[in-house]
Order: structure tokens, then C-alpha cells, then sequence
């Protein structure tokens, strides 16, 4: 955990994907609660782990469906992406089995090495394809995954209704000495096997190689032969001894499908009851209640599936695309709480409301260890519940689900519960509440195997069910979260509680029994289908009454753990009353009715609005008593959550104190992975109960127009100014900054540096946009391969020398625009103190919502930044090198008393800081970004484009949003660049 979720992170970052959710879980438990010696225990865990990476996108109509008629007779086959290598060969196979049952050999052919940066370059060009609609060249597309272009090129050619006829040393390789066999299996990644019709080969061409794609034409497909078979045949014209290794009849590789039939035995479990109380006194002694209960609440939240999961999420992009509009972060303190990930379907408002799609998961297979059947049922119920926090009009046959199911079904026991499991969700609840599973994948091997001392040895992991629920969102703007408003925002408000376990309060496979080394033999259940389609009603209504100020779910941790997150997000205390939720004051049932993870959710309301949200669930025909009173905010900062049952108190905790037993494992997991001191300073900032947060203090409107009146007429009427959007290979960030340049009245248009090297002339472009990503995979340092391009091509670097002495042009870096500026400063007028931006003092990637202050040099007039001045806002910073590194002692004072430094990091107290997480990277004196005297030229880290839109940002007051209109207030840089155009 501390190195492979830093390959996913920097695979998804370098390709341009934000990672928006996720979870994370251990467990080692005994099978049962025999008394057996600890060697002779079956033991239960995930020695061999779950790794889950999923998405959702869109896609238009005419594409969604994969049709014989497109493709015509001599349709090429084409292999689009990087070259056969050694890698990967039998992946598919070797995940099949049982970890450590494999030979040496096939553990090491099968290990995969990914290169988001090519995959990159293979989207552009699909991209580019189906952006020409009917004019598309791609006829037919498939992934090339397990079993390599055996897979792949077969299955492709007989969704086209065809065979194929395939040349195997027309596959571009990167070790020729590989043989037909790796050439055909190998598994590298980042290739995609596509039929494109022969009239449209120049057309594909083309584009391949204006971002430098590599492809092969592999062979073509092929009609029935005079027999009326329709055969796959490979040939290889270097081998004499076998020249066609494949020829076989496509019947032969498709059959007919049949069903398995596997017979299985059912073994249930033996767990004793799992005891709270004893547990409690058995490690903690005779305590009180306040001191009992913060033991219990301590344990619970240091487990990996309670408390904060930052360490995870802050190495990855959640902003790349422009459109993120929920994020994992909730609040002006960015705690990592929220229920769903939304983003935004385009750019362009749907009316008066901004349409979107969102993603939740459920996980529960702890419980499975008692009841996979229960599991299952409480996974699918926690992603509804999640994304109920979406504005989903209450429909659930608009949810969609995939179902990644992990078991060891050759275990003793484990393909009955794979059975029960699939059967309790696939052929009751879902059809019952008319939810669909129309995508799911399965890992039946999941067993680690070895030895230890001549001994065999064993863990097997609990059937695991991972649900990822999909729908479409009515308006990303209505989307609730955990943040607790404070009643100095808001005014008096209360808590809410509605309880979908209708009374029951199983602790069996919670957190707290886990952190005793329990299980217990009752777990939560759902059984209730007509009470989750009432509660979504019910949800509809909410949403569009707008009464609902903050939302969260009762999950891993229990009803503690939901209210502390609310105000971990809100830094705010809650006075808690018991009464009606737990049986009695007395520490056990106080404890039971805390602890147990039943399904429910917590809402915040102002009073006033209490008989309104009532109403809500009365109509729907849930049971009287489900929704209940039971706490209330307090006020004038107290920040601590009192525990009342009856009118005494139980127990009170503080809200620092709570959140630090929370971050601790995520603390301690980043201490070890990072710089030790980034971590210590961002974990001290827990207990700073007077940190106001993050603030928007603007000198001017968002929704003002800055447009000399004679510029708007001539813009309206006259064409708009061009602004070159300018890519490399890697660069990902352009669709944002194209848009935010286009928001703004100018004409963005597209320019790879292909196009430039081929003579594409700069000269009629006004500006000139460098996007964020990771040109050339950021090797020998961000920006540096982009540079080169650049420096070291004579006509090219004239092209762009020329245009930077043109008194009438402008430029912005963003990110990796801004590393490649400052690595051409020579070429730009009034840079050369400008810095470079190096490693971050994180020694991490940074992806965070951090305060700016513009600093606008008020002797000049500005480009970028028109009546900013003195305006602090948050920002997006998505970089692993920008810590700014000058080129003497001198350039920061000559930068700073030259007006040349325009944004600086600031805390949330609005000093110019160089403390983390505030400034991100450690840059000096705040450094965010720099520019030439004139201000023509700005290059910051920074993106400012990713939060163009008022409703697209990690935290955006309410009100705000609806004062600003459609655009947030980093429009303003891009419009004043229109302005000073004229």
C-alpha cells in the first residue's frame, strides 16, 4: 500500500483520467471460532489483494453499438498503439491461479509495465476519429487484454461477421528476437485492434502520424471460403517450417456456449457472538463510560476502511478534464468524505441546469465471512445510498451496476457462497428494485499459497463483492455532501436521522469487532426492497425541495463514525441525543446503537425546515418512526460532540482530538511514503480549530463584463481572436484550457507540435495556450522532452523566437505549459529570472485545492489580470515538480520588486506561505507563478482553467454559485487576456 497505489496514481495522472472514489480495506481473521492452534486455524484475509480500477464516460448513440454493416469486404486490421513486447505473456492465465501455485517463469513473463503516456497518444487518435462522426475511419474497435492479439483480433473480426487472414511479422515488435508464440499471447498494454475500411486508410494515417501513433496493418478480414467456412489464418513469412501456424475455422474458436455445471458444498461458518462490552472491558479494564467510549471510537477509526483514506487520493489528478464537479474532497478543509464522484457531461449548460454522471462503490465482505448472501445485498444498498447524494430524480432503474466479484471457488465451501452471493443480488434484489448489472468482471482464485518453514500455509480471502453503481445526474449543482453548515452560515439546524434497519443493530463484521480480532454471527442485512424504493422517492423530493444541507450515509464505523465525518468536514460541533436509537443510556446498548453498520443516513436541515422533510418520507409510505430527531449543531465555534441519552451525558469528544485518531493511519502511511516533515506539518493543521478554511475574497465580479464597448461590438460581429492551444505527445489538459480561452471570446484552434515541426506557422495566432499533462512521461524532467522539441529544431525555434517578440501576442503556461515556458525562457523577452520548477519538497505528487493571492503589477497594465489584484481564491494544483528553483539569489528579489511574480500561495489565513499543505510544493516566498515585466507572458503551475465553471470545483460556496452565474471567478484571467486583445 505504500508502492502500488502510486503506479495506479501516476498510470491515471499521466493519462489524463481523474480518479474521483474508492476504498480501502484490510482483514486477517480466522475462519471460525474454534480453538484450534494458531498453525492449524484456516485463516480468512487478502494476502493475495483486490485491486479495483473502474470508470464511467460517455458515449454517443451512433457508437454504442458494434455492427456488421459498417465493415466491408478487405476491411484492414489494424493493431493501434505501442509495439509486442516481452511482457504480460500468459497474465490472464497466471491471475487465474492461486498466488504462489505458479512457477517462477510464468510469475515473471506474466508481471505487466504499463505506458499511460502511449495510451495517451492511442486515445488522441480515437478521439480525433470519432470526432468526425459519420466521417469517422474507425469501423469496428476492440481492447487488446487477456491473451493478447489471440484474443483480441479474433473476437474482432467476428463481431464484423467475418474471418481474418493475419500476418504475424506485420506486428511491430520491440525485441525481435521474440518468437510467434510471444508475439500472438504477449498481454502489453496500450494497443487496441481496429477495422478500418480501405477508402479511409489515408485518413487514419494521417492522423497516427500527427500524434505519432504507432500502428500496424496487420492483415484484413475474409469472407467464407468456397465451403461456406469462415476461418482465422495466421501466417508468418519467416518461418519455413511453419509458415501458417493458425488455420482454423472460426467455429472452432467461438462453440456454442454451454453451461458449467460444478458441484459445490455449502459450509457455514462457526463465529461466536461478538461481545462489545466484554471485548471493551477485557482491554481497557473498568472504565467510565466518556473514557470506554473514546477507546472505541479511537480503535474503530484507526482501521483502514474508517478513517481517512488522504494518503490515497491526494497522489492523484481529480481535476484533469475541466469537469470534475465532486470530488473525494468536501469543504474548506478538504476532508476526504463525500458519497458519490459526479462529473459534468460537457461544458455547456443544459438549460438552466448542468447535467452530469455519478459513481459511488459498496463493499462489504467482512460480512460475507457469516452471510455472503447479506453481503452482497449490503453492497449494492451502500452504493445506492451513496449515490443517493446525487440528484438522480429518485429513479433506480436509471442506476446501472458492475459487479467485480472475487471468490475462491475451488476453497472448500466458497463456490456455494459465490452462489448465494450472485444469486441474492442478480436474481432477487436487483430485478426487484428494477436495477440492472449490465457489466461486471470475476477473480475466482483469490488464495495466497506458500511456505513457511517446510510447513504449508494458506489465506483465503471472503467472498468480495465490489459494486460500482452508474447513473445520470439532472444537476451536479444539487449534489449533497457531508459538509455540516455552520449555524453562524445557516442559522439554527438540525440533525436527522433515518433509520433503514428499521431497529436492528447487528455489530457482527463491523469495525469495532474487527478491532477486537472478532467477527460475530449476525451481520446487517437488507431485506426490505420497498423500503429503499420509498427512501429514493423520498430523496427526489429532498433534491428538488432544496431543504437538505448536508447528506451521509451509515456505513463502516456505524452512526459515530457518520456524524464525526459531518463535522470533521464542517468543523463543528453536535450535541447527539440518543434517546429512541439506542434501547437504553447503559454503555452496551449505547455502544451497539453507535458501532452497528446497519443502513441509514444522517441530514442536516434548519429547523424551520424539520415538518418539510417529514412531509418528504410521508408521502412515500415508509414506516412511522423511521425518520428521527436526534441532534442539533452547535454554536459560536464549539467544536466537540456531545453524547446525551435521556437528558445526561453520556460522553463528550473533541473535534480535533477525534479527527486526529481518524488521520492517523493515513498520517503514518504517508510519513513512511513521503517527506516525513510535509506529513507531520499537514497532520499538525488537524488540531488548528481556528483555521478558517478556505475562503473566496474577490476584487471584482465574475459575472462582470470587463469589455470596452467597442471591443464587444467589433468581437460580435468581427472574427475572434486566434489563440494557439499547443500539444506535445502526453499532454492531456488541452480540452480545459481550449474551453477557457473559448469562454472567453477567442478562437482556440488546436496545434500539435507535429504540425509545427511540419512548418505550421505561428504567425497568424494572437496567443498562445501550453496545457497541463506529461510530455514525453515527464522523462529527464517535467517539460524537458517539450523544450527540446523546441530549442533544438532551427525553423521551429524561429517560429516560436518570432512570436514572442511580436508586440501583439500573449502567452500562458498552465502546469506543464508552465515547466516547458521556463525551460525556453531564453526565447521569451524580459524571462531570463525566471525560475524552473523541480521535485516537489512532498517528493510526491500533489493534487489538492489549494489558496492563491493574485499580485497583479499595478504599474503595468495586465494581461492576465485585470482588477484581481489582492483577490484570494482557491486554485487547483495537479503537479509532481513545482517547487520553483531560481537560477541565482538574486532573480527572486529582482522577480518580486519587479512585479513579475503575479500568484503566491497563501494559508487560509491569507499569509504568503511556504508551510504544507498550503503551499503544495515548497516553492519560495509562495512562488505560484511568474511573468515578464509587460505581463504578456505568465507562466504558473497552477490551473486556473479546471475551475472555469462556477459548479466545477472541490468547494464553491452555495451561494456563490448562484451570484456568479454559469462561470467561477478564474474566467476572469481569460477574459481579461480578451480585453486587452480589444
Amino acid at each position: 500500500m505504500l508502492e502500488a497505489p502510486i503506479g495506479s496514481a501516476r498510470f491515471n495522472n499521466e493519462f489524463g483520467r481523474p480518479c474521483l472514489t474508492g476504498t480501502f480495506r484490510t482483514l486477517l481473521t480466522p475462519a471460525s471460532s474454534d480453538d484450534a492452534a494458531a498453525d492449524a486455524k484456516e485463516w480468512r484475509g487478502y494476502h493475495k489483494p483486490i485491486m479495483l480500477a473502474g470508470g464511467v464516460g460517455t458515449v454517443r448513440p451512433q457508437n454504442a453499438l458494434k455492427e456488421e454493416r459498417f465493415v466491408r469486404e478487405g476491411a484492414h486490421v489494424i493493431v493501434l498503439g505501442g509495439p509486442a513486447m516481452l511482457i504480460g505473456l500468459g497474465g490472464g492465465a497466471a491471475s487465474s491461479n492461486a498466488s504462489g501455485e505458479g512457477n517462477a517463469d510464468l510469475d515473471f513473463d506474466s508481471v505487466q509495465r504499463g505506458n499511460p503516456e502511449m495510451e495517451r497518444r492511442a486515445q488522441m487518435v480515437i478521439n480525433t476519429c470519432t470526432a468526425l462522426g459519420e466521417q469517422s475511419p474507425i469501423a469496428m474497435i476492440h481492447d487488446v487484454g487477456a491473451g493478447g492479439l489471440s484474443n483480441a483480433l479474433p473476437e474482432l473480426v467476428k463481431d464484423a461477421g467475418y474471418g481474418g487472414n493475419f500476418e504475424l511479422r506485420q506486428v511491430e515488435s520491440a525485441d525481435r528476437s521474440m518468437s510467434p508464440l510471444q508475439i500472438w499471447c504477449n498481454e502489453a498494454q496500450e494497443r487496441y485492434v481496429l477495422l478500418i475500411n480501405p477508402e479511409n486508410m489515408n485518413r487514419f494515417t494521417s492522423i497516427c502520424r500527427r500524434e505519432r501513433c504507432g500502428f500496424s496493418d496487420v492483415g484484413a478480414v475474409a469472407s467464407r471460403d468456397s465451403s461456406g467456412v469462415s476461418k482465422l489464418v495466421l501466417t508468418d513469412r519467416e518461418s519455413k517450417e511453419y509458415p501458417r501456424p493458425i488455420d482454423l475455422p472460426m467455429d472452432a474458436l467461438f462453440p456454442p456456449k454451454r453451461q458449467q455445471d460444478r458441484n459445490v458444498t455449502s459450509i457455514k461458518p462457526s463465529f461466536a457472538p461478538f461481545d462489545a462490552m466484554a471485548s471493551l472491558r477485557k482491554d481497557f479494564g473498568d472504565l467510565g463510560n466518556a473514557e470506554l467510549l473514546s477507546k472505541a471510537v479511537e480503535r474503530v477509526f484507526l482501521m483502514p476502511a474508517v478513517g481517512s483514506k488522504s494518503f490515497l487520493i491526494t497522489i492523484g489528478d481529480r481535476t484533469v478534464g475541466g469537469l470534475t464537479t465532486r470530488d473525494q474532497m468536501v469543504g474548506p478543509w478538504q476532508t476526504p468524505v463525500a458519497d458519490v464522484a459526479i462529473t459534468a457531461t460537457s461544458f455547456s449548460l443544459g438549460g438552466k441546469q448542468r447535467i452530469g454522471e455519478a459513481m459511488a462503490m459498496g463493499e462489504k465482505p467482512t460480512l460475507a465471512l457469516v452471510d455472503p448472501a447479506a453481503s452482497a445485498r449490503m453492497a449494492v444498498a451502500e452504493s445506492l445510498l451513496n449515490i443517493g447524494a446525487a440528484d438522480i430524480m429518485g429513479d433506480l432503474r436509471r442506476v446501472k451496476l458492475s459487479a467485480n466479484w472475487m471468490a475462491a471457488v475451488s476453497h472448500p465451501g466458497e463456490g456455494a457462497a459465490l452462489y448465494e452471493a450472485v444469486k441474492a443480488i442478480g436474481m432477487e434484489m436487483c430485478p426487484e428494485l428494477n436495477i440492472s448489472i449490465p457489466v461486471g468482471k470475476d477473480s475466482t482464485s483469490m488464495k495466497a499459497v506458500w511456505k513457511e518453514d517446510g510447513q504449508a500455509k494458506s489465506v483465503t480471502a471472503p467472498v468480495s463483492v465490489a459494486i460500482s453503481a452508474f447513473t445520470v445526474v439532472e444537476d451536479v449543482r444539487k449534489t449533497w455532501t457531508p459538509h455540516l453548515r455552520r449555524v453562524e452560515e445557516v442559522g439554527e439546524t438540525i440533525l436527522l436521522f433515518v433509520d433503514l434497519a428499521e431497529g436492528r443493530k447487528a455489530l457482527g463484521g463491523s469495525a469495532l469487532a474487527q478491532s477486537f480480532g472478532a467477527v460475530g454471527n449476525e451481520v446487517p442485512d437488507m431485506k426490505n426492497f420497498d423500503l429503499m424504493r420509498d427512501y429514493f422517492d423520498a430523496l427526489s423530493q429532498l433534491h428538488e425541495s432544496g431543504v437538505v444541507l448536508a447528506y451521509h450515509d451509515r456505513s463502516d464505523g456505524g452512526l459515530i463514525t457518520t456524524v464525526a465525518e459531518m463535522m470533521f468536514a464542517g468543523r463543528c460541533g453536535v450535541d447527539m441525543m440518543m434517546d429512541g436509537i439506542a434501547k437504553s443510556g447503559q454503555t452496551g446498548d449505547m455502544v451497539e446503537a453507535l458501532f452497528n453498520e446497519e443502513l441509514g443516513a444522517v441530514f442536516q436541515v434548519r429547523a424551520s425546515d424539520e415538518i418539510n422533510f417529514k412531509r418528504c418520507f410521508a408521502t412515500c409510505g415508509p414506516p412511522p418512526g423511521l425518520v428521527r430527531k436526534f441532534g442539533v449543531v452547535k454554536s459560536k465555534g464549539r467544536q466537540s460532540l456531545t453524547i446525551r441519552h435521556a437528558g445526561a451525558t453520556f460522553a463528550t469528544l473533541g473535534r480535533a482530538e477525534m479527527q486526529q485518531w481518524w488521520s492517523k493511519t493515513s498520517y503514518e502511511m504517508q510519513r513512511l511514503r513521503d517527506n516525513p516533515a510535509c506529513a507531520d506539518s499537514e497532520f499538525a493543521t488537524i488540531a488548528d480549530s481556528e483555521d478558517p478554511g478556505m475562503s473566496y475574497n474577490l476584487t471584482y465580479s465574475p459575472a462582470e463584463n470587463i469589455m470596452p464597448l467597442t471591443s464587444s461590438i467589433s468581437g460580435f460581429f468581427g472574427k475572434a481572436p486566434r489563440v494557439a492551444v499547443l500539444r506535445e505527445q502526453g499532454v492531456n489538459g488541452y480540452a480545459e484550457l481550449a474551453f477557457a480561452f473559448k469562454a472567453a471570446g477567442f478562437e482556440p484552434v488546436d496545434i500539435h507540435m507535429t504540425d509545427v515541426l511540419d512548418g505550421r506557422s505561428l504567425a497568424d495566432f494572437t496567443g498562445l495556450a501550453a496545457p497541463g499533462g506529461f510530455s514525453y512521461g515527464d522523462v529527464l524532467g517535467a517539460g524537458q522532452g517539450w523544450a527540446k522539441s523546441i530549442l533544438m529544431h532551427e525553423n521551429t525555434r524561429r517560429e516560436f523566437t518570432d512570436f514572442f517578440k511580436r508586440p501583439d501576442t500573449f502567452a500562458l503556461g498552465v502546469c506543464n505549459g508552465c515547466q516547458l515556458l521556463t525551460r525556453i525562457k531564453s526565447l521569451i523577452p524580459g524571462a531570463e529570472h525566471w525560475p524552473t520548477f523541480v521535485d516537489n519538497a512532498s517528493q510526491q505528487f500533489e493534487g489538492r485545492f489549494s489558496m492563491v493571492k493574485v499580485e497583479e503589477n499595478s504599474s503595468k497594465p495586465s494581461v492576465f489580470f485585470h482588477g484581481m489584484n489582492g483577490s484570494t481564491l482557491p486554485v487547483v494544483v495537479s503537479h509532481g515538480e513545482g517547487r520553483a528553483k531560481f537560477p541565482s539569489p538574486n532573480s527572486l528579489q529582482e522577480l518580486t520588486s519587479s512585479g513579475m511574480i503575479p500568484l503566491r500561495y497563501v494559508d487560509n489565513r491569507l499569509h504568503v506561505t511556504e508551510q504544507y499543505p498550503y503551499n503544495p510544493n515548497g516553492s519560495p516566498a509562495g512562488v505560484a507563478g511568474v511573468s515578464t515585466k509587460d505581463g504578456r507572458f505568465v507562466a504558473m503551475m497552477p490551473h486556473p482553467e479546471r475551475t472555469v465553471l462556477a459548479d466545477v470545483a472541490s468547494f464553491v460556496p452555495r451561494e456563490a454559485v448562484d451570484e456568479w452565474g454559469e462561470f467561477g471567478p478564474w474566467v476572469r484571467i481569460f477574459r481579461s487576456a480578451r480585453r486587452w486583445v480589444g
